[in-house]
């Protein structure tokens, strides 16, 4: 029925600009999904990731240090917390956009940058974490 009703198709557009962070929405989405039910097993059910005996409930610091000497597991971390990046700076942007606080121009305002500094300092804090814990172990 929708294509009865509009035969002719919308014509695409090449040349929009457009961010990483709208790009990769539908894909880091689903890594986000997947991660947090990683997340769920790894450290709060201790199921992956870990050898027989070494994840201790309610011992946080040495379940994190433990869970981040596997390297794979660091570096799943490391790239959701890219995509998580990546997504909070095209949410909070959309999120301006939809208050009308952001319009699209060419030059970059305060609604423009503070989505990427957002970004960047929840990317910093979160990957600290496996790299500390990775010289700790």
């Amino acid at each position: 029925m929708n294509w009865q009703a509009r035969p002719v198709g919308y014509e695409s557009r090449k040349d929009v600009e457009t961010t990483w962070g709208a790009v990769t929405m539908r894909w880091g989405g689903l890594l986000l999904a997947v991660f947090v039910v990683f997340h769920l097993f790894h450290f709060t059910g201790g199921l992956v990731g870990f050898q027989p005996g070494e994840f201790e409930h309610l011992m946080v610091y040495q379940n994190v240090v433990a869970g981040f000497s596997v390297w794979p597991i660091s570096l799943f971390y490391i790239v959701a917390m890219g995509a998580l990046s990546l997504h909070l700076d095209h949410g909070i942007w959309s999120m301006f956009q939809t208050l009308g606080w952001a319009t699209v121009h060419n030059t970059k305002k305060p609604q423009d940058v503070f989505p990427e500094i957002v970004a960047i300092l929840i990317f910093a804090g979160f990957v600290s974490c496996p790299f500390r814990c990775s010289q700790a172990g």
